[in-house]
């Protein structure tokens, strides 16, 4: 059986930690080691794509990183209750004309018993950047963990 702690009903602790798993195994831009932490059945929609089961997340993500080159992620939680998180997000990217990205967006995110993912619904709003203006570089070095992302 495959179990993703922390378990729902989260605390803050357990809802600040699954945040984390999740940006950090997020700025692996691996979809296999990503899809894992969904349920078999998981049932997403991010922007107007929407997607079911790990096969397909697997096929989603390849396509997205093969797009959103040197992509870098920042995550914050927003809210929790029982067995549902909600977060904001920016990450930042460039496409194969170089021409650097910031995308904004939130999620809404429910869990199973075992602490998989079973629906993710995402919206996200991508923001054309200069290079000079980034301000995401890689994953989150351990001395910025917990530090919110700002606005703007």
């Amino acid at each position: 059986m495959n179990d993703r702690p922390p378990y729902p009903p989260f605390t803050r602790d357990t809802a600040l930690r699954k945040v984390q798993a999740a940006e950090d195994a997020w700025n692996t831009r691996d979809p296999l080691r990503v899809a894992q932490a969904y349920t078999q059945d998981s049932r997403w929609r991010n922007r107007d794509v929407f997607v079911t089961g790990r096969e397909e997340i697997v096929a989603f993500l390849t396509r997205k990183w093969e797009r959103e080159l040197d992509y870098a992620l920042r995550k914050s939680l927003w809210a929790f209750d029982g067995d549902r998180i909600a977060v904001r997000f920016q990450y930042e990217w460039h496409d194969a004309r170089g021409r650097w990205w910031r995308s904004y967006g939130n999620e809404l995110w429910e869990f199973d018993e075992r602490g998989l993912m079973r629906r993710r619904e995402a919206s996200i709003d991508d923001v054309a950047i200069r290079e000079a203006d980034r301000r995401i570089h890689g994953p989150r070095p351990a001395a910025e963990r917990g530090v919110d992302i700002p606005l703007q």
